[in-house]
């Protein structure tokens, strides 16, 4: 078989880089003209899961603009940046909504959104991801079990700290049927999401939209 001379050579190297700058091109113009779409979607499901914290009857602000990232290892441990979105009506506080993790679920992180009054009680906490045996750990889900609702308007003081716990341990809360690693990890990251609220009050919502807080 005889050798290809180099102006084949050069033709097919050619070749091929036209293919690839012509698949470059369809790639970027396909995602350009689906991100806005894309982005809408996911402003969409955010602002359903946040509804279903915090109805938005009782804020006028625009909650996905209005945030604030949050960093305190002694709260929210492992390095988390913290996600507030800060509820106003006319300027005044209202709630805010953390999105963080407990880090010692039994399978892992589980992500939770937790909505608090700025008199310190709870507008409701709901389960975004978590990897929680099916049957069990997952009745941590409101789709799945009521356990979740029974944060609604609690504070640090409703129950004393001692009662956030699950009954096992002699705490107010009940546990999951055949899973309690999962309901303590869950209740500890709610009792420290709240510690951290009520010692930054008012920083949460003095700080400038989307700066970082420490």
């Amino acid at each position: 078989m005889t050798d290809r001379a180099p102006w084949q050579i050069g033709r097919s190297a050619a070749a091929l880089g036209l293919v690839a700058v012509v698949g470059a091109t369809l790639l970027a113009a396909v995602q350009l003209a689906t991100a806005d779409r894309i982005a809408a979607q996911e402003r969409r499901v955010m602002q359903e899961r946040l509804g279903q914290v915090l109805p938005a009857a009782e804020y006028d602000n625009d909650l996905l603009a209005d945030t604030l990232v949050i960093r305190d290892e002694a709260h929210f441990p492992r390095g988390q940046d913290v996600l507030a979105y800060r509820a106003r009506r006319a300027g005044d506080p209202v709630a805010v909504i953390l999105d963080f993790r407990a880090v010692d679920g039994y399978s892992g992180d589980i992500r939770l959104l937790a909505g608090i009054r700025e008199d310190g009680s709870l507008t409701g906490v709901r389960v975004v991801a978590h990897r929680e045996t099916p049957g069990l750990g997952d009745a941590i889900e409101a789709e799945k079990s009521d356990w979740i609702l029974g944060f609604e308007d609690r504070s640090l003081g409703r129950p004393a700290r001692s009662g956030w716990a699950v009954k096992k341990d002699g705490g107010d809360f009940d546990q999951l049927t055949g899973a309690s690693i999962t309901p303590r990890a869950v209740i500890r990251a709610i009792r420290d999401a709240l510690l951290y609220f009520d010692a930054h009050r008012d920083e949460i919502f003095l700080v400038a939209a989307s700066e970082e807080s420490e």
